[in-house]
């Protein structure tokens, strides 16, 4: 004898919305939560400075200037420190991007502790193929 009723078999059905809405609240907050490091790849201590930056919208070459005087042009090392080294790989640089000297801006990030003869020589090799626009990076102080 058979006292159970016939019952069909239910299926059994998960719902998954609630878990899709915890995931994208999760990615949400880790989107938002996450911060981006944005450090040159060159480390160099900068002097302090307490003017705020300037948005810059023309075309810019970084020379930087290690601690001991090395040179890095967009972050690509100058074998020697002479002028004319200096000079050429800057020709180099902007001859590939623009033939007009007076429309790019070049960004000098010099260590707070490079010789000062270094900075001047950077200077100096700008002057002489034409740059007028110069400006020179700083940190902003606390």
């Amino acid at each position: 004898m058979n006292l159970r009723p016939n019952r069909q078999e239910e299926n059994v059905e998960v719902n998954l919305t609630p878990l899709i809405d915890v995931v994208f609240l999760l990615l949400i907050f880790f989107m938002v939560t996450t911060t981006f490091d944005r450090h040159a790849k060159l480390k160099v201590s900068l002097p302090e400075s307490s003017v705020k930056a300037v948005q810059q919208k023309q075309e810019t070459l970084v020379l930087s200037i290690d601690a001991k005087g090395n040179y890095f042009l967009n972050e690509r090392q100058i074998v020697n420190q002479q002028l004319d080294t200096l000079k050429h790989a800057i020709k180099k640089t902007i001859g590939q991007s623009t033939k007009d000297y007076s429309e790019v801006t070049l960004i000098l990030r010099a260590d707070a502790n490079t010789p000062h003869q270094s900075v001047v020589r950077a200077m100096d090799a700008a002057s002489q193929l034409g740059l007028t626009k110069l400006s020179i990076a700083t940190v902003e102080s606390q």
